[in-house]
């Protein structure tokens, strides 16, 4: 007799985060949670994180249900770290010779899914091209706002200073 397997325990379960927890929270960055509540809305209960993001002190509401979009996630260990800085290293990429307006929606939308490996990847990319036909101001502006929200994570993720964590970066990818 075959064993027969509930498809609610074979789905991986969603953190919960409490109070004092750092989270990251697309496309704004990591974020303390601040509160756990739970509203009733529309006759349903959900829950909500208030969030201050680290980077202005902005104070945001989360939706729990961000958590299984990815939009609302627990900062990256130091193991994939690693693998991010490994992104960076690559300069064995081609760049796509696109208009401005497609890599910037591109790059926009790598950004705003809040993974630290495509955040990664927006630097080596807009790194590469520096190194070939520079930059625009916007792409110059974009390339520093990637790097101060990965700068920020992975000096969590490694218990290290921000100021650290970029000159790692900088040595791996010359980032201005």
């Amino acid at each position: 007799m075959a064993s027969r397997v509930n498809k609610s325990e074979a789905k991986p379960v969603a953190p919960e985060y409490k109070k004092g927890d750092k989270v990251v929270k697309a496309p704004h960055g990591v974020a303390i949670v601040d509160s756990v509540d739970v509203r009733t809305i529309s006759g349903c209960k959900q829950k909500f994180y208030t969030l201050t993001i680290l980077e202005n002190g902005a104070k945001i509401t989360a939706a729990a249900t961000q958590v299984e979009t990815g939009e609302l996630r627990k900062v990256v260990d130091e193991g994939a770290v690693d693998e991010i800085y490994e992104i960076l290293r690559d300069r064995d990429v081609r760049i796509d010779q696109q208009t401005w307006n497609r890599r910037n929606r591109e790059y926009t939308q790598k950004i705003n899914t809040g993974s630290a490996f495509e955040i990664a990847s927006v630097i080596r990319d807009l790194v590469v091209r520096q190194s070939g036909k520079g930059l625009s101001s916007r792409e110059k502006d974009m390339l520093v706002a990637a790097q101060s929200l990965l700068v920020k994570e992975i000096s969590i993720a490694k218990a290290s200073s921000e100021e650290v964590v970029r000159e790692e970066m900088l040595a791996l990818c010359s980032l201005p």
